[in-house]
This record gives C-alpha cells, structure tokens and sequence, in this order.
C-alpha cells in the first residue's frame, strides 16, 4: 500500500465538488479550519458550479478532480460533499500520473467510490468529515483528521456494544458506504476483502435495501475471508407499510453471524456528528471485548 506524503504547514488543500454542488459561501468554515492548522486552501473550478444537483457537469468535475490530481502545488484533495454523482466520473480520470504522486483524498459517503477504485491502485485515503459536514462536526473530530493528515498515529477505544461479537483481529481497513460498495459489485473500482477489515455505514436506506444489498455483498464473497467487520452509523433507516420486521443491526448481524470473526457496532464514523477520521488502506489492530472496541492504525 502506498501512503500519499503527510502534509506539512503551508500545504495547499484542494476543495471540489465531485457529486453534488457546494458554493463558496459554504466552504468559508473549511477554509477557516485548513488555515488554523497552517494550511493553504485552494477552491477548485467545481465549487460554485450548478448542474441540477451537481456540482457542474460530470466533464467539469472531471477535469476539475484531474486537474488537482494532476497540480503538483495541491497537496491533498478534500471532497466539498458526498449525495451522488462521483461513479459518474470515476472512469473519465486519468490516474497515471497520481499512482507516481499520489496525495490524500478526503470525504465519506459518495466519495466511497473514490477510497475504493484507490484501494484497489494500492493508494492509501481518508474516510472523513468534509466542508459540507465541518459546521456541525466537534472539535475532537476534526482533531481525528488533522492528526491523520499530518502524520500523527491515531487510535481509538469506545465503549462495546451488546450486540457486538467479541475477537481479535489484524489486517488492513477498508471499506466505505454500503450502497456504494453495494454499487461497484463487478467492476474495476471493486474492493478486495480478503485477510481485511471492512468498515461499512449507510443513512436513508429502507430495512429491506439493506437487507438486499447485505445479501449481495455477501454473495460476492466480501465476509469469506475478511478479518473483522466495523459497522458505523446505520442513521435515519426506513421501513414499510409492512415491517421488515429487522432493524439494521439485526440484519447486520444475522447475515454475518456464520463467520467466526469480531464484529464491532455504533462505531463513531460515518454519517453523523461524531464521525473520526479513518485511514483506509492502513494495517490496524482490531479488537472486541465485553466493555470495549480498540482500533489502532499501526500502518
């Protein structure tokens, strides 16, 4: 796995719209934030554009995701807001020259598209807040992604849940939004599982969408040798007139329940306010205990 260089004062952060649009006005607090950890902030062509939803049309956010790509002065790529939109691109960019001088690439949600079609260029990323999410996003948040831009080892330990599966593993973390992963099945932008820990989160889904994405991913092959699971936020779920009758813990856990591996629930990433920085592509050390989850990025 190759890790994009950490960031050092005075670096330039690009902010771009690779799915939907986001304007200048709100980027103010991003920008604010960068500059108070001594970084240099740069809008990119995308950030004001207005394609129905979009931040611009998919060839503009191509080129504009290219071209800080590409920009040897842009020393990390931060994604202004998630929603849809970045599958669109994803096979307009050229990553030639980014495989030789690779940077970091930031956001969660959509952007899960990105952290996957790099992962399986064996370039590390960061699932994190974005500019869309910093407003509403707690001081020790985004402690959790400057201390992962600039080098800093980060671990955490939260309390466990009861409906946890207790184990130890070690492997590297991968991952990302399940509809996302869900929606890469079979092509080139799809993860590989194996001797991994997989990292998933969702919001918005109906019970059974879950359900049916979980069998599919599972179908796949993702849980035949993964390592662990760490299951994020599973936020504003929906059911139907008729009740699933399984909320998405449940579902999580009954379709994962033949593997004999550690499975960790509530874990603070993904979408909601208390959403920590996460190295994708980085070795970890994972562990499950009756009171406690630890995640360390040992790299």
């Amino acid at each position: 796995m190759i890790f994009p260089s950490h960031l050092k004062k005075d670096d330039t952060v690009a902010i771009i719209c690779t799915a939907r649009k986001f304007f200048p006005e709100d980027a103010k607090p991003a920008i604010e934030l960068l500059e108070s950890w001594g970084l240099k902030a740069k809008l990119g062509r995308t950030i004001g554009k207005d394609s129905c939803q979009l931040g611009g049309t998919d060839i503009e956010r191509a080129a504009d995701l290219q071209e800080q790509m590409d920009d040897p002065t842009v020393k990390a790529i931060w994604c202004a807001r998630g929603g849809y939109g970045t599958v669109r691109i994803i096979d307009k960019v050229d990553f030639t020259n980014f495989k030789k001088n690779p940077k970091w690439i930031m956001g969660f949600s959509d952007v899960t598209v990105l952290h996957s079609h790099l992962n399986t260029l064996g370039i590390a990323s960061l699932h994190s807040i974005m500019p869309f999410t910093v407003p509403r996003a707690p001081e020790e948040v985004k402690e959790t992604l400057r201390k992962a831009l600039f080098g800093e080892l980060i671990a955490y330990e939260v309390p466990s849940a009861s409906y946890n599966r207790n184990g130890k593993a070690k492997g590297e973390l991968v991952g990302g939004n399940i509809s996302i992963l869900y929606s890469l099945l079979g092509s080139k932008s799809s993860i590989d599982t194996k001797d991994k820990i997989l990292y998933i989160e969702d919001l918005d889904e109906y019970l059974y969408h879950i359900d049916r994405m979980m069998y599919n991913i599972k179908r796949n092959g993702y849980f035949d040798q993964v390592k662990g699971i760490i299951v994020g936020s599973l936020s504003d779920m929906h059911d139907n007139e008729i009740p699933f009758g399984q909320n998405a813990v449940q579902i999580i856990n009954i379709i994962t329940e033949e593997y004999n591996i550690p499975v960790a629930f509530d874990f603070p990433a993904g979408h909601q306010k208390d959403n920590r920085t996460l190295v994708l592509g980085s070795q970890v050390e994972f562990e499950v205990n009756e009171t406690e989850v630890s995640l360390k990025f040992i790299k």
